[in-house]
């Protein structure tokens, strides 16, 4: 029987996976005041298999600004900067690691992006495809810059403590890079900001234990030859500093749910381990892995709605539908809802 190239084995440095089908980072806003609660572990370890990888949801590196906090966006979105924090993310990381699996926290800064600016507004992609009407961000200044970037080491140390097998720094969707123009000497500057942040959290606790989550930085599929070239620039100089992988999400074209395979001059650029993210199903992630465009494969929506995903491409099993309304927060409604009572196979068939 022809192997299934998604659940073949796969060593992303000193670790082992069994499969490549990765859980993607996904924002489910049920960290009450900020804090993980015990039914992440249930959340996380009914999607961790032996040998798997989990990337965790976005995870702050510092409170937000005074009069932010109790932003609808934001409030219950979790940390990782104060000991409280890691003293509850801990449960939640040995629930994974005793099912087998390997777990990175996503480390997010959200800068300015809270506020609404009318008059300044962008569109920006959430994980589920929707356009979101967020204010442009405000770029970091030279004065505050260094201490961001210590916001994102001490952050990665906490991650470290609270048992995480390392650390993916978010840099999509417009969180990472300057967004000045570009000009004859503009790209290093452009990026110096990125790299400070990777070079900080590299020193801190080790490129063989950091990814890099990054984009085109444009959500179209139609961005600027400036933009790409921002992009490739951030990714080879990751090589620079160690970087375990780089993790690259597929620009959207014209809003249609596809592969759009515009990834490969980064999987060429970059010496670590490649992973794929944005539409994909079972025969786009096989195809990926088994041509070559990528090592592991990121599934959002699909592992959110089937946490026995890996399970079900080795059956070609039916996937369950997953439920929009319940994508961000419980509401009024119990928490399990739309987050851990998502049916397995054996309870289906």
């Amino acid at each position: 029987m022809k192997p299934i190239p998604l659940l073949t084995p796969y060593k992303m440095g000193e670790f082992q996976l069994s499969h490549r089908v990765v859980l993607a980072p996904l924002s489910r806003l049920r960290s009450y005041g900020g804090v993980p609660q015990p039914h992440a572990a249930v959340y996380y370890s009914q999607r961790a298999t032996p040998g798997g990888f989990l990337i965790s949801e976005a995870t702050l590196v510092s409170g937000l600004p005074q009069g932010r906090q109790e932003s609808s966006s934001f409030r219950d979105v979790p940390g990782i900067w104060a000991q409280e924090h890691v003293d509850a993310w801990r449960p939640v990381v040995d629930a994974v690691h005793a099912k087998g699996a390997v777990f990175f926290c996503q480390l997010w800064h959200v800068g300015d992006r809270v506020v609404v600016r009318p008059q300044q507004v962008s569109p920006q992609m959430s994980f589920d495809g929707r356009r979101e009407e967020l204010s442009s961000p405000r770029r970091v200044t030279a004065e505050e810059a260094p201490r961001v970037v210590d916001w994102f080491r001490r952050a990665a140390r906490n991650a470290v403590d609270a048992g995480f097998d390392g650390v993916e720094i978010l840099g999509a969707n417009g969180y990472f890079v300057d967004d000045g123009h570009v000009g004859s000497a503009g790209l290093e500057s452009r990026c110096r900001f990125a790299l400070e942040v990777v070079d900080a959290v590299a020193r801190e606790v080790g490129g063989h234990r950091m990814g890099v989550c990054l984009d085109q930085f444009t959500t179209t599929g139609t961005g600027t030859g400036e933009e790409h070239a921002v992009a490739l620039h951030v990714v080879s100089r990751l090589n620079d500093h160690g970087v375990l992988y780089c993790h690259m999400i597929e620009p959207r074209i014209e809003g249609r749910r596809h592969v759009s395979r515009q990834l490969l001059p980064f999987r060429e650029a970059f010496d670590g381990t490649f992973i794929a993210n944005g539409g994909y199903g079972r025969e786009e992630g096989d195809a990926a892995v088994g041509e070559g465009y990528a090592d592991l494969v990121a599934y959002g929506r699909l592992f959110l709605a089937n946490p026995d995903l890996p399970r079900r491409f080795e059956l070609a099993a039916p996937l369950n539908d997953c439920n929009r309304a319940t994508f961000y927060g419980a509401g009024d409604t119990d928490t399990a809802v739309g987050y851990t009572d998502y049916p397995f196979l054996d309870r289906v068939m």
